[in-house]
């Protein structure tokens, strides 16, 4: 069958083989270093692999990678740590010779749809500190933020009375 003539029923099966997605890539300055941080879902519990890497000059080089070989200027600088569904980027030693298109790209295993891939430019003078809480506020729900601010506004209340 052409893709034309696919049953609309099939549509659906196709829609979810879909593992995972890359939600948000994000970057900041740690002090000198860079760390990008590269947001996803995950669908599967199968193994996940990805690749960090930047374009500059019209060049891909590759920093860190579970699917490649990472680049020697790259090596003794670079790492990757992983929380759940977060994958950071941390490049040490930052300047202005490391601006470019920053790429996270994921695949997970058996996943047909293809691999994951977002983009962002980034230039030092342009990139805002890390927040120090940042990892507390993403691994916590709004939900239970605002539980743990009700007695703060019912004291800002009961002042204002």
């Amino acid at each position: 069958l052409f893709p034309a003539q696919l049953p609309p029923a099939s549509l659906p099966v196709l829609q979810a083989a879909h593992c995972q997605m890359i939600k948000d890539l994000s970057a900041c300055l740690l002090g000198q270093n860079l760390r990008v941080d590269c947001r996803y879902e995950n669908k599967t519990s199968n193994p996940l692999t990805y690749e960090f890497s930047i374009t500059k000059d019209n060049r891909k080089h590759v920093i860190h990678s579970t699917m490649g070989v990472s680049e020697n200027i790259y090596r003794s600088r670079a790492n990757v740590t992983s929380h759940k569904n977060l994958l950071c980027l941390h490049l040490q030693s930052f300047t202005t010779s490391d601006e470019g298109v920053y790429m996270c790209q994921l695949r997970a295993a058996n996943d047909y749809t293809g691999n994951q891939i977002r983009n962002i430019t980034v230039i030092k003078d342009k990139l805002e500190k890390c927040a120090g809480f940042s990892l507390l506020i993403q691994n916590t729900s709004w939900l239970l933020l605002l539980l743990l601010s009700l007695p703060l506004l019912q004291a800002v209340d009961f002042v204002s009375l």
